[in-house]
């Protein structure tokens, strides 16, 4: 048997980790026909089904469960003899939003090491002013950061994806009558919490801070306790919280852009931090 194709590996390793065509090509910076193409090629060549593709989703077929392990591992022996030879580390300097890493962050880490094990990922979670401040004092490769409605993007910016905010609390909360509105936001500067802030203010809503956190972890913390109500993506937030929004008539908030500033020019990084760019994102 001829020897295996390895972009038409890794392109195998991407869709079955992906579960997308599209999310494979946008990791591999080329088109979904093209990963399609190689995935088909390699199957020809293997003369086994590997995935089963339907309308909706995109399955491995029992040989193509058997195929992934023995994929990665040519991938990582590939990786591990070409530093052999450069001799040198490569390392990702990545801050990412608290307002943009979610519950998956552990999974996404864990793929992005199997996808890259010769990569140092030194990742850095904060705001979005501050970690573009590092960015720019080239502390950091590259930044995922959040950027409300308001604000013009910069011209190195690339969108990734839109998403709203909304007034999230735990489901037996309860805005006490004639109150003012109890708030659990994160410390200042944040661009959500200002945002939020001037929503309530333009509609006339009453309000006071009960708790600050340091993280969206901590304010999430807060709301599950009972605490007060806050503003967040519904993505980056404990599960059992709630929109309570429409029935506390409270103003409707932004939908805000998420980020991506990067100078990593390299091949394998770049498409490393692509990888973690497709798992992102709403669904």
């Amino acid at each position: 048997m001829k020897p295996l194709d390895l972009d038409a590996v890794r392109a195998f390793v991407l869709v079955a980790e992906l579960r997308s065509f599209t999310r494979a090509a946008d990791a591999l910076d080329t088109t979904q026909s093209a990963v399609s193409l190689k995935l088909k090629r390699l199957e020809a060549h293997l003369g086994k089904q590997l995935l089963e593709r339907t309308p909706r989703v995109v399955r491995l077929s029992t040989d193509g469960l058997t195929f992934l392990a023995a994929a990665r591992d040519l991938l990582g022996a590939h990786e591990r003899a070409l530093r052999a030879l450069s001799g040198d580390e490569r390392r990702l300097a990545l801050g990412l939003s608290e307002h943009v890493a979610d519950a998956n962050l552990a999974r996404q880490l864990a793929q992005l090491r199997v996808h890259d094990p010769g990569l140092v990922i030194e990742l850095h979670l904060g705001l979005s002013a501050q970690l573009l401040a590092q960015f720019d004092e080239r502390r950091l490769d590259a930044v995922i950061v959040r950027q409300e409605e308001e604000e013009a993007p910069r011209g190195d910016a690339r969108r990734l994806f839109g998403e709203p905010l909304v007034w999230l609390a735990a489901p037996q909360w309860q805005w006490p009558p004639g109150a003012a509105l109890p708030l659990a936001l994160l410390a200042a500067p944040c661009a959500v919490r200002a945002a939020a802030i001037r929503a309530l203010d333009a509609a006339g809503v009453a309000w006071t801070e009960v708790f600050v956190g340091g993280g969206v972890a901590a304010v999430g913390a807060a709301l599950a306790a009972g605490l007060a109500v806050s503003p967040l993506a519904r993505r980056v937030a404990p599960r059992e919280l709630i929109d309570v929004g429409a029935r506390l008539g409270l103003p409707a908030l932004p939908v805000s852009q998420v980020l991506l500033h990067s100078r990593v020019r390299e091949t394998r990084t770049a498409a490393t931090l692509q990888l973690l760019v497709s798992g992102l994102g709403p669904g």
